[in-house]
């Protein structure tokens, strides 16, 4: 066990390649955390019954009950942008008191999630969980609010893998967020049309990133719902995208504008 960026606790993968140590080490994660906090960890409770776990504004809209309904398994498709996307699921959520882990993402850019506001402390990571990924993801379950998983096409994660994993967030009211492809979520998520904004007339640098997110699932409850977002802002968070400007001619000396053409 080692002590990440900011305070993230992370779990490193076992010299000995066996179960036990594995989920003796996401166990000790889970202990590691509890022990950070010197009174009760209360449960985020954006709604009056506390079954939903906050999400940031602009991804409130699309979500079903503006926010990630606890017990649920949610899936991010993989593609530009998908961490972002993931940075602004666990920011407000983690801000509100809850707990969460990574499972399997050893891309993941910690500080990255700490500009997009998920809070490092709150945050566990097992980057290598090697071919034991579903047991240290149920271990991570037992304890925290919302756990990540990725890398299971990689690990070779079973349909009755799968359906073990939700039923065990069912179970604990915990969220389940799975990166790639997850038959069966509850709710999918999908960045498409991502391009970089910033530089004007080919130079300058990039200041965001607009997508179009879009949202689908049985527990969506209306389809086809989407909304074009910053992934990441100017800042690092995700923010509404504004409306877009009208194409400006390119001015520079020996160059005449298209649109000053006529015939």
């Amino acid at each position: 066990m080692a002590e990440g960026t900011g305070g993230v606790a992370v779990a490193g993968a076992p010299d000995v390649p066996d179960v036990e140590g594995r989920l003796e080490r996401a166990r000790g994660l889970l202990r590691r955390m509890e022990d950070r906090s010197e009174q009760v960890r209360a449960r985020p409770t954006p709604g009056e019954d506390g079954r939903l776990l906050p999400v940031t504004g602009v991804l409130a809209g699309l979500l079903p009950g503006g926010g990630l309904r606890r017990g649920s398994t949610v899936s991010v498709a993989s593609g530009p942008a998908d961490g972002s996307l993931l940075f602004g699921l666990l920011a407000e959520a983690s801000a509100a008191g809850a707990w969460a882990g990574v499972v399997g993402r050893p891309d993941l850019g910690v500080v990255a999630a700490v500009e997009a506001g998920v809070r490092p402390e709150r945050l566990a990571l097992v980057p290598e969980p090697g071919t034991y990924l579903v047991a240290v993801t149920v271990a991570l379950l037992d304890g925290l609010d919302l756990v990540v998983v990725a890398g299971a096409e990689r690990a070779g994660v079973r349909a009755a893998d799968r359906q073990r994993l939700a039923a065990r967030a069912r179970q604990r009211g915990a969220v389940l967020v799975a990166m790639g492809s997850w038959p069966g979520a509850d709710v999918q998520l999908r960045c498409a049309g991502v391009h970089w904004e910033g530089p004007e007339a080919g130079a300058g640098r990039l200041r965001s990133r607009r997508v179009e997110v879009r949202v689908s699932g049985r527990g969506t409850g209306a389809p086809g719902r989407s909304a074009e977002l910053l992934l990441p802002g100017p800042d690092g968070a995700v923010a509404p995208a504004p409306g877009r400007a009208a194409p400006q001619p390119d001015l520079r000396p020996g160059l005449r504008p298209v649109a000053a053409v006529a015939g």
